[in-house]
C-alpha cells in the first residue's frame, strides 16, 4: 500500500513539473510578492528550500476562520493537532511521530522568537500576517524539539501596516470573541502597535452529573509592539504578547465494553484549567554590505494551574491538582551572509535557562481509598487472615508532590550553501549541549489499623525525597541537494537528524508513593503483599526518560506555473526513530501517566498540495499518507514490533474552493462562497492496535459580504454533524474517549479603518 501511495504520488510530480516546466517555458517569469517578513535564518523564501513546507497567508488566515493554531490541522498535509482536554493538551503529530505529554514533535517560533514552553503553543491566533510550517528535522538551525518540524508565526508588523482593525464573532456555545488592534508610524523610525482580544465560551459539552457545561472558556490577550529603525541598516524589534485564561474542559466520557457505547460525560469534581503567560522578545538586528548579525533575546513567563477529577466518574476517588511557575530565558546571536555569492553562510550560538517549580499533589478520596489502596492490600492478608482487614482512618487524605526543574542548554551551529550551476548543495552541524534537574519531595500522612493485631489506629508517613539528572549532547547534521530547474521550479533531496530532549515523569509519582504506602503497611504487618497485575515502580527507572532521535530521508520538489497561478509541492519521505517517547498508562489499578522509550519505529509516506487560483475561483488541496509501524517495541509482556504507531493518523486530506463575486452596486462590492473539507484517518489509539478511529470527514462553509472596509461572514463548520473521536486513554482499567465537536454556527463582522 505505500509503495502503491509513493508510486502514485510521484507520476503527479512528473505530471506537474511537465506543466510548469513548459508553462514557463513559453511565458515570462513574473516575481511573486514576498513578503518583508522572514525567519531570520532564511536565505531565501520557505518555498524555495529544500524543504516540505507550507505557507498560509493572510487572506488564507482569515478565510479559513484560523483563530487557533488546531484549525491547521489536515491543511498541511501529515500535520495533525487533536482537540481535545484543554490548551494545555497541544499535542501535535507529524508524519506518525508525536507524543501526548512533555516534549512535542514541532517548535514553534513567534516573530523569531523560539517558544520553550508547548504548554504556550495553543494560544488566541489574531493579526497575524502569515504562518510558515516546515515538516522535516529542523534541528540544525533550530535544535531541540524540532526533530519533525517547526512552524514560524508571523504577527502583523507596525512599520508594514498601519490602520485599525475592529472583529466581532458570534457563534455556538455562546461563543464571542472580540478583537480590537491599531498600528501607527510615529515618525519615519518608529512604528507602533496594540493588539487585544477577548474570547468567552459557554461550551458544547454537557457533564450530566450536574448538568452544566463542562468546557466553558474565558481569556484574553494582549501584544505590544515596538519597531525601531534609525537607519536602514538597523532594526530593534520588541513584541510582549500577554495571555489570560481560564478554562473547563476534558469532557471525557466512560466506555460501556458490554454496550459496546460511551456512556454521558458524568463526574462529579471540577475539571480547570488557569494559564498566565508573558513573553518578551526583542530582536536586533545590523545588516552590513555583506553579512548581517541578529541577537533575538527572550523572557518568558508561564503560571498555570491545571484541577482534574483525574477518575471522570461520579466516584469520590481521586483529583489532581497541578500548579507550574517558570521563568526562561533564551539568546540566539546570527551571523549569516547577505550578498548574493554562490556561497551564503551562518553561524548561530544559542543558550537558554528555565526554571520551573511545580506542586502536583494528588487527593485520594473514600471511594479512592477502599478501591485504590485497600482493595488490593486486603486481597493479600485475607489470604492468610480472612475474617480481618486493613481500614485507613481518613476520608480524605493527600498525597503532596513538590518539584524543582532547573534545565541549561547551549548549543553552536552552521550552515553553508554551495552553488554550482543549477544545483545547489546544503550542509550544516549543529551541536547541543543540555543539563536538567529534578528535585522532588513527595509525601503522604494517614493513620492505620489492621483488626486482628491492633486496637487502635496507627500513624503511617511514605516519603520520597531525592534529585535526579539528566545531561546529553548532540550532534545534529544535515545536508541536502537542490536542483533548479527553473527560478520557480526545483528538486531536492536531503537527510537531516532531529531529536526531542529527554526529560522526567513527574506524573508517576503519586502511583510510586501508593505503591510504597501498601508496601509500608504490609511490610509493618509482617505480610506479604500480592500485586497481581499491578505495575510496581523502581522510582530512579520510573522517572525519567532518554532523548527520542530520528534520521529523516526526503525526496521533494516544489512547482510553480505563474501565468496560470497554479503552484505545487510533492514530498516521498523515510524515518528512522530511535528511543522513541510514549505516554503510557499503567494497567491494572493505577491512577498516573507516564513517557517511557518505546525502541525503534520507521515511517514512510508521500504528501502532495496544490494550489491553482484563476480570475475568481481560489482551489487549494493537500494530501498526507503516513505509515508508522514500531520496528522494536517489547514492553516486557508484550511485543508490539510490526504494529502501527498509535495516536498518529494515517492520512490527512483536505480541499478548499473560494469563489468571489465583484459587484459594482452601491451596497455590496463583492460576496465570496467558500467550501471546505477535511479527512483525518486511521487513528489507532493503542500498541496493540485493537481499537481504532477510523477515517472521518468533516465539512465547512462560509459565505462572506463586504462593503469597502467592513465584512460580515456567515460559517459553519461539520456541516454535516459527522460524529468522531479525538482521544482516548484508559485510567483505572477503564476506557475514555473524547469526542469531536459538533456541527457549529457562527457570524463574524469585520471593520477596518485605515
Amino acid at each position: 500500500m505505500a509503495y502503491k501511495m509513493a508510486r502514485i504520488i510521484s507520476i503527479i510530480a512528473i505530471i506537474l513539473c511537465t506543466i510548469c516546466i513548459n508553462v514557463h517555458a513559453q511565458t515570462k517569469i513574473s516575481l511573486d510578492e514576498i513578503s518583508v517578513v522572514a525567519s531570520v535564518k532564511d536565505s531565501k523564501p520557505v518555498s524555495e528550500q529544500p524543504v516540505a513546507s507550507n505557507l498560509l497567508s493572510f487572506t488564507q488566515i482569515e478565510q479559513q476562520q484560523i483563530t487557533e493554531v488546531k484549525n491547521v490541522s489536515a491543511y498541511i498535509p501529515n500535520f495533525y493537532i487533536p482537540d481535545y482536554g484543554s490548551k494545555m493538551t497541544s499535542s501535535i503529530y507529524i508524519r506518525g511521530l508525536g507524543a501526548r505529554i512533555d516534549q512535542p514533535v514541532m517548535g514553534m517560533n513567534v516573530d523569531n522568537v523560539a517558544y520553550l514552553n508547548k504548554n504556550n503553543f495553543d494560544f488566541d491566533l489574531f493579526d497575524l500576517s502569515r504562518i510558515e510550517v516546515l515538516r522535516g528535522p529542523q534541528g540544525t538551525l533550530y535544535g531541540r524539539n524540532t526533530m519533525c518540524g517547526l512552524m514560524n508565526v508571523y504577527t502583523l508588523s507596525p512599520i508594514n501596516y498601519q490602520g485599525t482593525r475592529l472583529a466581532i464573532d458570534y457563534g455556538s456555545g455562546n461563543e464571542l470573541q472580540a478583537k480590537v488592534s491599531t498600528y501607527i508610524m510615529a515618525n519615519n523610525k518608529l512604528g507602533l502597535s496594540v493588539a487585544a482580544n477577548y474570547k468567552h465560551s459557554d461550551g458544547l459539552f454537557c457533564n450530566t452529573y450536574n448538568n452544566s457545561q463542562c468546557d466553558k472558556y474565558n481569556g484574553g490577550g494582549l501584544r505590544l509592539r515596538t519597531v525601531y529603525m534609525p537607519t536602514t541598516n538597523f532594526t530593534i524589534d520588541n513584541s510582549i504578547n500577554v495571555s489570560l485564561l481560564q478554562q473547563g474542559g476534558y469532557a471525557y466520557a466512560q466506555y460501556n465494553d458490554s454496550l459496546k457505547h460511551k456512556l454521558p460525560i458524568c463526574y462529579n469534581d471540577s475539571c480547570l484549567y488557569y494559564r498566565t503567560s508573558i513573553i518578551d522578545g526583542l530582536n536586533i538586528k545590523y545588516k552590513a554590505n555583506s553579512f548581517s548579525l541578529s541577537n533575538i533575546i527572550s523572557y518568558q513567563f508561564l503560571d498555570d494551574k491545571m484541577i482534574l477529577d483525574q477518575d471522570f466518574s461520579p466516584l469520590n476517588l481521586f483529583t489532581l491538582t497541578q500548579k507550574q511557575k517558570e521563568h526562561a530565558i533564551t539568546q540566539d546571536i546570527i551571523i549569516k551572509s547577505t550578498n548574493n555569492s554562490d556561497w551564503k553562510w551562518q553561524f548561530g550560538l544559542w543558550g537558554f535557562y528555565k526554571h520551573n517549580n511545580m506542586l502536583a499533589p494528588v487527593t485520594f478520596k473514600r471511594d479512592g481509598i477502599v478501591q485504590l489502596i485497600l482493595a488490593n492490600a486486603n486481597k493479600g492478608i485475607q489470604k492468610m487472615f480472612p475474617n480481618d482487614s486493613l481500614d485507613i482512618k481518613e476520608s480524605v487524605f493527600d498525597i503532596t508532590s513538590s518539584f524543582a526543574l532547573p534545565t541549561m542548554g547551549a548549543a553552536i551551529y552552521h550552515q553553508s550553501e554551495l552553488e554550482f550551476g543549477k544545483f545547489t548543495v546544503t550542509a550544516g552541524l549543529r551541536y547541543d549541549l543540555e543539563h536538567s534537574q529534578m528535585k522532588y519531595n513527595n509525601q503522604a500522612l494517614l493513620n492505620y489499623i489492621f483488626t486482628f493485631t491492633m486496637s487502635d489506629y496507627k500513624p503511617l508517613i511514605s516519603n520520597m525525597k531525592g534529585k535526579e539528572k539528566l545531561t546529553f549532547t548532540q550532534l545534529l547534521p544535515k545536508l541536502a541537494l537542490q536542483y533548479s530547474i527553473n527560478s520557480k521550479n526545483s528538486l531536492y533531496a536531503y537527510v537531516a537528524k532531529g531529536y526531542k530532549v529527554g526529560g522526567f515523569n513527574t506524573q508517576i509519582f503519586s502511583d510510586i508513593l501508593q505503591n510504597k504506602i501498601k508496601n509500608n503497611m504490609m511490610a509493618a504487618l509482617g505480610v506479604h503483599l500480592d500485586n497481581g497485575n499491578e505495575v510496581t515502580y523502581n522510582s530512579a527507572k520510573a522517572t525519567s526518560y532518554k532523548p527520542e532521535q530520528s534520521i529523516n530521508y526526503e525526496l521533494g520538489g516544489h512547482f510553480c506555473a505563474n501565468n496560470i497561478n497554479l503552484s505545487a509541492n510533492v514530498a516521498l519521505f523515510y524515518i528512522n526513530c530511535f528511543n522513541q517517547q510514549l505516554t503510557v498508562f499503567p494497567t491494572g489499578m493505577n491512577t498516573g501517566r507516564m513517557m517511557t522509550n518505546a525502541g525503534q519505529s520507521r515511517s514512510l509516506g508521500a504528501e502532495l498540495d496544490v494550489k491553482y487560483h484563476i480570475s475568481n475561483l481560489s482551489l487549494s488541496l493537500a494530501f498526507g499518507y503516513t505509515n508508522a509501524k514500531f520496528v522494536e517495541y517489547n514492553n516486557g509482556n508484550t511485543n508490539f514490533s510490526g504494529n502501527f504507531v498509535p495516536y498518529s493518523p494515517q492520512n490527512t486530506a483536505s480541499a478548499s474552493a473560494w469563489y468571489t463575486f465583484y459587484l459594482s452596486g452601491n451596497v455590496v462590492d463583492q460576496i465570496a462562497i467558500e467550501a471546505n473539507w477535511k479527512g483525518i484517518g486511521k487513528i489507532y489509539w493503542d500498541e496493540l492496535n485493537s481499537i481504532c478511529q477510523p477515517f472521518y470527514s468533516l465539512f465547512g462553509s462560509s459565505v462572506s459580504v463586504s462593503r469597502k472596509n467592513a465584512e460580515l461572514n456567515l460559517w459553519c463548520r461539520n456541516l454535516l454533524n459527522c460524529s468522531y473521536d479525538t482521544f482516548y486513554f484508559m485510567s483505572v482499567s477503564k476506557k475514555f474517549f473524547q469526542s469531536g465537536k459538533p456541527r457549529t454556527f457562527g457570524v463574524s463582522i469585520k471593520y477596518n479603518i485605515n
